[in-house]
């Protein structure tokens, strides 16, 4: 079976839920998908680290750091950083908060040492439904001066996500709405 099928696999049997669902978004769903359920095991992190560095690779291989908003992205960021160590070509993560750090430096990345102003950088995204959170990361991210090159996202619910982003920067998704049955 081929790592992303295996993805596919474990989104469906621990993620995927068929039952009515207020998002975030505030619309009403038949259907859930908690990536963090598969992304959080032991295998689910290595997929999504290789899957997700593979089309970072692939398709936008300047970018130099990966984030995006807390906790969605958190996984995803932590498995691709890792990944890409491993394969001996590091990439730093980031997070985004959802409000300015309440003490300190009252910042709304986390992970800055590792960032430069100018630096590429690939936004990550759980599940794409309007897009709200990637949007939001990509305003804070371009707020610090980074540039964001791609959004790269764990499931398309195609729901309007896709086009909101795609004015914003090219949106790549492993898997769309149609992928769980």
């Amino acid at each position: 079976m081929s790592e992303r099928n295996r993805l596919l696999e474990l989104l469906t049997q621990l993620a995927y839920e068929k039952r009515k669902v207020t998002l975030s978004s505030g619309k009403e769903s038949d259907f859930y998908v908690d990536t963090k359920q598969a992304s959080l095991t032991a295998e689910g992190h290595y997929l999504v680290g290789r899957l997700v560095l593979a089309e970072i690779r692939a398709h936008f291989h300047g970018a130099q750091a990966v984030g995006g908003m807390t906790m969605g992205a958190d996984p995803i960021a932590s498995a691709v950083s890792l990944t890409s160590w491993l394969q001996a070509s590091p990439l730093p993560a980031f997070y985004v908060r959802k409000e300015p750090k309440g003490h300190g430096t009252g910042q709304w990345l986390e992970g800055t040492k590792s960032l430069r102003p100018g630096m590429p950088v690939a936004i990550l995204e759980d599940v794409v439904t309007t897009g709200g959170s990637a949007l939001k990361a990509i305003a804070r991210v371009r707020e610090f001066g980074l540039k964001v090159q791609v959004v790269l996202g764990l499931v398309d619910r195609e729901e309007g996500g896709r086009e909101a982003l795609e004015r914003e920067a090219p949106l790549i998704t492993l898997f769309r709405r149609q992928d769980f049955r």
